[in-house]
């Protein structure tokens, strides 16, 4: 009974719930005995809490039982992406950095799932500090795809969509800043959803690159996903940049086909480059809607060739400015201030004894070794990497060759899409260029996996809500996604149209962990 309760979907955990067919304590302890008996080989979590969670799940079973209300979650278990504060609770981002932080606050989004009365049941693997498309760069674990245990679950919300992929949640909240949510849920064949910006707060996300990062649900279905997603967003007073426009609930209307929906194509998205299991998966997808009656339109957004160049200058610069708070003194962990200075002791001694100024100029002082070491130690190479084209493209002399102009043409991106939304309703194409990739196969090619993100840093430059959701299988047997996009603030039209293809196909199933 434990499998069962915990591979359904929440909708069906709360629709049993609800009905007084289990408890949030037996839903509960299933997904924890599912992820003790699956998380060694998947590595979705980087921590559970099960007293903390079975005391949230007996509280909710015993108000209920009261007939006193339960939140809109009602005992349904959730994980969540260890980049967002927990008041208490590690909160690592998956960095060494950040290896013993317990914030004295909970971020909007987790206040929010307690309202919900969802059950937190534990912490997601991710890439360090969100900087990654593989969880590889996680400086603790590993996280791989349940479908392909050799194979990548996608990034940086790695771990949010292996563990509903492995069907140890049914629901998981990650974040997006260039497809965060929307890779690995492609990857991991779970549907995942990027909101508008500002649609979501970011309130104590620990931030990556604040004018592109979003939170957002993950889940097994479409309607899992408009659950999720109406328990988290709307307005925050806490957050200078949420919408104040109030946030339509989009579960009870999710069902609802939409009548004369144009679906945009964009050429491009299709071209050389894209693997012909993915093409064809993604074509039928189209061709389905246009069996149920949807008008498809070829639309033009010229400047999306410039997306991944404009992104990897705009969140390296945005990622530099954040990062640089933790440097050992202000936030974060700290070198051994004694071997530091043993070291900076010997270094002085000898340069004195060989008598060579030009070393003894060349030393640190100890407030800068401190930085560097700290720094040095505890980001990993990719984050620092990404510290240091950032610096670079906000240096004096070459502010105004990237970043300004980089901006110019994020205005550019986000007009296009204008222009193609005035004559269609949503844009339909590939999340990814191809199925999961094999753990290590792009570690060691940034530029590679950067390319990963090819088609979805679109939205997040513009600020778009966008989704992806399965739609077949590769010839290996590894799931496909599509990708939907939609004009700001239209997630309920998004949810909907991603509904209208969900319902005409079976689920897929849940991969074989055994």
């Amino acid at each position: 009974m434990a499998d069962s309760l915990a591979e359904l979907t929440a909708v069906e955990q709360l629709r049993l719930l609800n009905a007084g067919q289990t408890t949030s304590v037996a839903l509960t302890t299933a997904c924890l005995d599912r992820i003790a008996a699956t998380d060694q080989r998947v590595g979705a979590f980087l921590r559970t809490t099960p007293e903390r969670a079975l005391a949230q799940a007996a509280d909710i079973d015993r108000r209920r039982a009261a007939g006193d209300a339960v939140g809109a979650l009602g005992g349904v278990p959730v994980a969540v992406k260890d980049v967002l504060c927990d008041e208490g609770q590690l909160t690592t981002c998956a960095s060494k950095m950040l290896a013993d932080f317990r914030p004295p606050y909970d971020a909007t989004v987790v206040e929010r799932l307690k309202q919900a009365d969802a059950v937190l049941v534990g912490r997601t693997n991710m890439d360090e500090f969100a900087m990654g498309g593989s969880t590889e760069n996680s400086a603790f674990q590993k996280t791989r795809n349940p479908w392909d245990l050799e194979r990548s679950p996608g990034g940086s919300s790695g771990g949010a969509a292996a563990c509903v992929a492995a069907g140890q949640t049914a629901l998981s909240i990650g974040t997006d800043t260039g497809g965060s949510i929307r890779q690995p849920a492609a990857l991991c064949g779970v549907v995942g959803l990027k909101p508008t910006y500002g649609r979501v707060s970011r309130y104590g996300l620990v931030a990556f690159a604040s004018s592109l990062d979003q939170v957002g649900p993950l889940g097994r279905t479409v309607s899992d996903v408009a659950l999720l997603y109406d328990a988290i967003a709307g307005h925050d007073p806490h957050d200078t940049t949420s919408a104040k426009a109030a946030a339509e609930p989009t579960l009870p209307q999710v069902n609802e086909p939409l009548k004369g929906l144009r679906v945009g194509v964009v050429p491009e998205h299709f071209a050389a480059g894209l693997s012909e299991s993915v093409r064809q998966a993604v074509e039928r997808a189209i061709d389905s809607y246009r069996q149920a009656g949807a008008q498809i339109v070829e639309v033009a957004l010229p400047h999306a060739r410039h997306a991944v160049a404009t992104y990897y200058v705009i969140a390296p610069c945005e990622a530099s400015s954040n990062l640089a708070r933790y440097d050992g003194v202000h936030y974060g962990r700290r070198t051994d201030p004694a071997a530091m200075h043993a070291r900076l002791a010997a270094e002085r001694k000898s340069a004195a004894e060989a008598n060579d100024a030009t070393a003894a100029r060349q030393i640190d002082t100890a407030l800068v070794r401190l930085y560097r070491q700290s720094r040095s130690e505890a980001l990993g190479p990719e984050v620092q990497r990404r510290i240091m084209l950032g610096a670079y493209a906000l240096s004096a002399g070459y502010y105004d060759a990237y970043y300004l102009k980089a901006l110019k043409v994020r205005r550019l991106i986000r007009q296009d899409f204008d222009a193609a939304f005035e004559q269609v309703d949503v844009i339909a194409g590939p999340v990814t260029a191809s199925p999961a990739f094999k753990l290590g196969e792009l570690i060691d090619d940034p530029l590679a996996m950067y390319l990963v993100d090819l088609y979805t840093v679109s939205a997040n430059l513009a600020g778009l809500p966008a989704i992806s959701l399965p739609c077949g299988l590769s010839p290996d047997g590894l799931p496909i996604g599509l990708h939907l996009m939609a004009p700001p603030l239209k997630e309920s039209r998004l949810l909907r149209a991603a509904r209208m293809f969900e319902a005409s196909r079976d689920p897929l199933p849940l991969p074989r962990l055994d």
